[in-house]
């Protein structure tokens, strides 16, 4: 009894195709949020650490900030359903077209071989 049907795929490994992440945290969002950590803690501690009285107040500011610029990161590039910046990305536009291959390189010999006569209307009478 033979069957007629095509086999149904069945994946061994369902890892294959999904989102690589180191954790929670998307691979494609470590080094940003590397990067914004490191300019929240450089400002908060070296461009504004006169003005804080202890140390629980320099790293209370520096996680506020780094989340803030973490979540707006992810707000514009992350987060799978509501890309921001992936609207940006320009889609091919694929069309079928014939035209006639010139080579820049080779002396145009048509128009060399073309002959020029001047078009004259006829004269009526």
């Amino acid at each position: 009894m033979t069957q007629d049907r095509e086999p149904e795929f069945r994946p061994v490994n369902q890892i294959l195709g999904s989102q690589p992440s180191l954790g929670p945290i998307p691979a494609d969002q470590i080094f940003p949020w590397i990067v914004i950590i490191l300019a929240a803690y450089f400002v908060v501690n070296g461009v504004f650490g006169g003005i804080f009285a202890d140390d629980f107040q320099r790293w209370l500011w520096t996680v506020l900030i780094a989340g803030w610029g973490i979540a707006t990161w992810w707000i514009l590039s992350g987060g799978r359903s509501w890309r921001f910046l992936s609207k940006f990305v320009g889609v091919p536009t694929w069309t079928r077209g014939f035209a006639r291959y010139q080579s820049l390189l080779e002396v145009n010999h048509e128009a060399k071989n073309r002959k020029t006569k001047p078009k004259h209307r006829r004269q009526r009478k």
